[in-house]
């Protein structure tokens, strides 16, 4: 039992007067309030087990063992996900590791974490990874390995409908990946877990494989299980610097306290020091994540089951575990403490932050609120342990850009316990096999940029990211913090003109304009998380409210579609990644050839569609390359690639330097032109003639437009529509719109965003990479095979061409959803289960109104899986487009019948061969 320095009943309103009594000694009795709460303030800090136990910490006989002088593997980090990345390396044969730790096993943030094992957290790919964790922890715990597993399931309940919705859509996903889930009544829920509150409940889930562990248990398992098979664990080393060959940007070993190591492999685990490790290794790693305070209770043992279900009341920010007998309650509070921001402390193990209980009356009102028995309970414990998170909420997992073979896997954001066993299994295949068995682009530490690793940044926008943990995720939500930080140059005239503006790699993008509200402030972040537990930040009325429904932008984003269907449209996409490439000779040419699999030894003006493939065959970018001189092209991708796209042309490079690599993103504002009436706008405007047969489709020319030069422009939209992509040199941007503007009335010229592009570009079988290709996608599955040249050698030919003789396995389709309510049925977003015949058949991976169409479109993947095991058959077209195939989509719980095809649906102002002065390119086949 812990020392006790008082016992006092605390009520909601005296919290910060009695623990300053607390501290000075001069309170020792029990005081009674309205509201009572029994509270143990303890005088020291130890690491719990599950069962009450404290800790041993673990032992040092490691430190004894002498530095080896190399090793395949270094890992630093010896907690949950450290020790699990050295278990699984030494699954796959891999014994020559080394594991480092600075202090003792578990001493950072495993000890104090939760141990919560939930399964169910949105993205498919991730809760497969959950999963994996989960059977890991169980099986291990029943061959008598100590996890501290036990499956009692877990809770989840709804205070409001929108949040029925999100868990509705959440069951829908879980049926087709293997995950039990049970919608249960208040009734069922109570039974299952009599101390709940259940009166203010509108809906509840019950998952009966979920569970909790033991965080330490595992750790120490973990650890124990890979020393038995060769893997050295050394605690009381500390890594100084990753060393580098400084030529080939690639690991070549590891300099600490205890001497110098030499490796192939760096896997930094550090936890809440990753981002300050990332720092010592030349380049620097970039490391996102900032610590921030985070808070739960521990009861003293009142009798409650220990098979009592994990709860999750996120509309309260609140979940609770059976603890000893007693109760563990935490959540996310809307506004979080970031920590840490000069330094974490030297030796800062098995520490706790300084309780700080007015921060945690927000949650105390939700927990006593859910679990109103916990009034009386005597609390042994408030951990407030330092908690990393990144600045999105997920992960940071991979093979990091800046040095070849140095892995990260940190910024678990409050789901190591349960990431660890899937993270490490990932990890450890991405280094033995050279890829991942799942797509984990979500969490991959390629989506960020330099600004994501700025201190300053880190701190404003955690503050955020864990308040908004437990937030309902609607579509296009965005974070509030950090924001207007990368902006195209008419940023501020657009948010005049009503802008509504959402963020993609700390660039932000224009959703929508709203004209009638154009002098909101807010419209900047009108599409911003909130948080379950409003304050007053968060209850700005005129902040339209986000919706699984009929969105409030519905209207504006029609007006603005109709404007590129038969006037003008203009849509800033300075956000896109430009990337030039040249070479003194025909280097370039050579590279991108083998890169890229589609032609690109085209005249000088050619703009070429390409995919860029790895070893299978999939989608590593998709892009537009555009030769502007006889050896220089500039890439054009989306902006989530500007990493990613970036760091696979560098591992490609020639080793003599011949290709030179250059983002130039931020050196053009771009201006996307869309519309029947955009040659005859831009032709007053422009010095060029730009009638088809002088300025074809797919091509891209410099042109004057107005007093400004030097702009490539490109005829193309990205949307299937005619019109041009103007690359402007960006000192020139303000001119070049206000020409543009002061002259497009009489072609009925608008500002348009993002969500009408989307609609558009969706409406015309058009996918994107990230969210319909992946490097899991292949052309044949896209229908893009007219865009590989299987004449020539390019990275992925091999897979792809025994593929096109073996057949495919799934395929890329759009569906139109019918029988569909817009105005009172929830809406499809993307992430939709699609069934064939009543048989689960694949996901939708993005969705829009289709304005001209008057039906919502989907674009996503249709497979033929094999009962009972995930197996995959061939399919075809013929397959897919059975006439006797029913398909439907599962839309929060309710089918909607779909109509599937593999081209785009005619329509009123689908443009064809006879009206086409001019003819739009809609399917270029370059």
């Amino acid at each position: 039992m812990l020392p006790l320095r008082s016992k006092i009943r605390l009520g909601s309103g005296n919290v910060k007067k009695t623990c300053q009594k607390l501290k000075s000694g001069s309170l020792s009795l029990r005081q009674e309030h309205k509201h009572r709460f029994l509270f143990t303030r303890t005088g020291v800090s130890s690491a719990w087990n599950h069962d009450g136990r404290v800790r041993q910490a673990s032992t040092s006989a490691e430190s004894s063992v002498g530095l080896p002088d190399q090793a395949r593997v270094v890992i630093c980090g010896g907690g949950v996900i450290g020790t699990s990345v050295a278990y699984h390396l030494a699954e796959l044969g891999w014994s020559d590791v080394v594991l480092l730790e600075q202090g003792s096993l578990s001493c950072g943030t495993t000890w104090h974490s939760a141990g919560l094992i939930g399964q169910m957290k949105g993205n498919t790919a991730l809760n497969k990874l959950y999963m994996y964790s989960r059977d890991l922890y169980k099986r291990l715990e029943d061959q008598g390995e100590a996890t501290g597993f036990k499956p009692c399931g877990s809770i989840s309940i709804a205070r409001t409908h929108d949040r029925m919705v999100a868990m509705k859509r959440n069951a829908a996903v879980a049926k087709t990946i293997g995950l039990e889930c049970h919608e249960i009544t208040p009734k069922e829920a109570l039974d299952l877990a009599p101390l709940l509150r259940t009166d203010d409940i509108e809906y509840a889930q019950f998952f009966p494989t979920d569970g909790a562990a033991s965080p330490s248990d595992i750790v120490n398992t973990f650890a124990r299980l890979a020393k038995q098979k060769g893997v050295k664990v050394i605690e009381k080393c500390q890594v100084n610097q990753v060393l580098t060959d400084e030529k080939h940007k690639e690991v070549r070993g590891v300099d600490t306290n205890l001497g110098t190591i030499r490796c192939e492999y760096f896997v930094n685990c550090a936890g809440q020091w990753g981002r300050e490790l990332g720092k010592r290794s030349e380049p620097r790693v970039r490391v996102p994540l900032h610590s921030c305070e985070h808070y739960h209770l521990v009861t003293k043992p009142f009798g409650v089951d220990p098979m009592m279900p994990v709860i999750r009341d996120p509309d309260g920010a609140v979940y609770f575990r059976e603890w000893s007998g007693g109760i563990l309650a935490g959540g996310f509070e809307p506004t979080a403490k970031a920590v840490f921001h000069e330094h974490i402390p030297e030796k800062f193990e098995f520490q706790l932050l300084q309780e700080d209980w007015d921060h945690f009356q927000i949650l105390l009102d939700q927990i006593l609120h859910r679990i109103p028995a916990m009034e009386s309970a005597e609390v042994r414990q408030l951990t407030n342990g330092p908690e990393s998170f990144s600045p999105d909420g997920r992960a940071i997992v991979g093979e990091c850009p800046e040095i070849r073979k140095y892995f990260v896997a940190a910024g678990m954001s409050s789901l190591g316990i349960v990431s660890a066993g899937g993270i490490g299994h990932a990890v450890a295949e991405w280094i033995v096999n050279g890829e991942p068995t799942w797509d984990l682009w979500a969490v991959d530490v390629k989506r960020f940029v330099d600004l994501h690793n700025n201190k300053k940044f880190l701190r404003d926008r955690v503050k955020e990211v864990l308040g908004t943990t437990y937030s309902i995720p609607y579509p296009e939500c965005d974070y509030r913090s950090s924001r207007k930080l990368r902006t195209s140059p008419l940023y501020p005239i657009l948010l005049e003109q009503g802008a509504v503006y959402g963020s993609t790699m700390g660039f932000e993008r224009p959703l929508y304009f709203e004209e009638q509200t154009r002098d909101k402030e807010y419209l900047r972040y009108s599409y911003a998380r909130t948080p379950p537990l409003k304050t007053k930040e968060y209850t700005d009325n005129t902040i339209p409210r986000l919706t699984f429904y009929r969105p409030s932008w519905f209207d504006a984003v029609a007006s603005e579609y109709w404007a590129c269907k038969e006037g003008v449209g203009l849509f800033d996409m300075s956000y896109v990644t430009k990337i030039e490439l040249k070479s003194a000779g025909t280097e370039v040419v050579d590279f991108l050839q083998k890169m890229c699999s589609n032609d690109i030894d085209k005249p000088v003006g050619t703009v070429i569609h390409t995919g860029v493939h790895n070893h299978k065959g999939g989608y590593e970018n998709d892009c537009s390359l555009a030769r502007v001189a006889e050896n220089c092209y500039m890439m054009i991708s989306l902006s989530t690639t500007q990493t990613r796209a970036y760091n696979w042309l560098s591992q490609h490079l020639p080793a003599n330097g011949s290709v030179i690599l250059s983002d130039v993103s931020s050196m053009y504002t771009t201006l996307n032109v869309i519309g029947p009436k955009a040659k005859d706008f831009l032709h007053e405007l422009a010095e060029i003639p730009l009638h088809i047969t002088k300025f074809p489709s797919m091509t891209v020319k410099t042109m004057y437009l107005g007093h400004a030069s030097g702009i490539k422009a490109m005829r193309l939209t990205h949307t299937g529509d005619d019109g041009w992509m103007l690359y402007i040199p960006s000192e020139y941007a303000l001119h070049v719109y206000d020409t543009l503007i002061s002259s497009g009335h009489d072609y009925g010229l608008k500002n348009v965003g993002l969500m009408a592009h989307r609609s558009l570009r969706i409406e015309k079988y058009l996918a994107y990479w990230g969210i319909d290709l992946d490097s899991n996608s292949t052309p044949l599955e896209c229908g893009r095979d007219f865009r590989v040249k299987k004449n020539k050698p390019f990275i992925g030919q091999e897979a792809l061409l025994k593929q096109k003789e073996e057949g495919i396995k799934k395929r890329f389709v759009q569906l139109l959803v019918e029988d569909h309510d817009n105005h009172s049925d929830p809406w499809p977003w993307g992430g939709e289960p699609i069934y064939r015949n009543g048989k689960f058949a694949g996901m939708t991976t993005s969705a829009a109104y289709g304005f001209s169409l008057e039906s919502h479109i989907c674009l996503g993947y249709v497979q033929d899986f094999t009962d009972n095991t995930g197996n995959r058959n061939i399919i075809n077209e013929n397959w897919v487009m059975d006439p006797n195939a029913k398909y439907e989509i599962d839309i929060a719980g309710r089918r909607f019948p779909v109509k599937v095809g593999i081209s785009a649906p005619k329509s009123p102002y689908m443009p064809t061969q006879h009206n086409l002065d001019d003819h739009y390119p809609m399917y270029e086949t370059q």
